[in-house]
């Protein structure tokens, strides 16, 4: 905690090391598979308590969502809201993953919203609350609550700890936004892929996604980055938005493909994590309360 009274927490990145649609439920949801591989970089979420009560965010420049969509927001209300909470807090946020990306910058601001207002807020909810708090914010944001690199099934929510190796990526963001219900939607769209099993799958391994030949085919912008980068290895579109990786095994390997990406597009080369960031931050902040 600061002299101000803010207090700053981790929101990292995510990709998908590979998406698949395995069926559709009754209730129309598809049933997915996918492994959530965490980043070493991210947001900065900022926190303030307010004693009266309210749920306030500062909006930094060029982050024009309207404060009742916040998923932040949001999501610091449904945490008062279960623990009948009368404290309030003021929200900022330090914007580095891009939106509409599918590197879970929203779903990851929340989780970390949750997480660490459980913390400052001392209601000590369990993992396993935040995360069905979570879960009806987004899909993805049990995974960031969890903290650990996962396996998932169902529509997300099923999660299973994975170890991965270590690896370093080359996110490529194309600037185009894509609207996941027109993706569901799309007739292009395979519904039935085969299962993978997690004995089967090779831990760190690009598998398809089920999205990329429906966005390839929507978006010529997000097409070219397929094919000016794959002469450096197996380009792959993460979740169901506009972001491309390529993984590498060094940093330097990286960089030299980042080097060779066309003009136009923001590029980030990051670490993979062993588990989230934020997991380490509020142990730390667990450990300076007891000492």
């Amino acid at each position: 905690m600061t002299d101000s009274g803010w207090s700053s927490w981790p929101a990292p990145a995510k990709i998908n090391l590979f998406l698949r649609i395995t069926g559709r439920r009754s209730d129309g949801y598809h049933c997915l598979q996918t492994v959530f591989q965490l980043l070493e970089w991210g947001d900065t979420v900022h926190l303030r308590l307010r004693l009266d009560g309210r749920i306030t965010r500062t909006a930094p420049v060029g982050y024009d969502l309207p404060e009742s969509q916040d998923i932040t927001v949001r999501a610091a209300k449904a945490l008062q809201a279960a623990a009948d909470c009368p404290l309030g807090a003021e929200i900022a946020i330090d914007k580095q993953i891009p939106l509409g990306g599918g590197f879970g910058g929203g779903s990851s601001d929340a989780a970390t919203v949750l997480c660490a207002l459980n913390s400052l807020w001392r209601l000590d909810f369990s993992v396993t609350r935040l995360a069905e708090i979570g879960l009806a914010l987004g899909a993805d944001v049990p995974v960031f609550v969890h903290g650990q690199n996962a396996w998932a099934e169902g529509v997300g929510e099923q999660l299973t700890p994975i170890k991965l190796p270590q690896a370093w990526f080359l996110l490529i963001d194309s600037g185009v936004h894509v609207p996941t219900a027109e993706l569901f939607q799309s007739p292009q769209l395979t519904r039935d892929q085969k299962l993978v099993k997690i004995a089967g799958y090779v831990s760190g391994s690009l598998l398809d996604n089920a999205f990329e030949p429906v966005v390839r085919a929507l978006q010529p912008r997000i097409d070219s980055v397929f094919t000016a980068m794959e002469g450096f290895g197996k380009v792959a579109l993460t979740g169901t938005g506009g972001g491309c990786f390529l993984r590498f095994d060094s940093k330097e390997a990286a960089l030299e493909a980042q080097a060779r990406l066309p003009e136009g597009y923001r590029s980030w080369v990051v670490s993979s994590a062993p588990e989230s960031t934020l997991l380490q931050a509020l142990r730390s902040a667990r450990h300076e309360s007891i000492t």
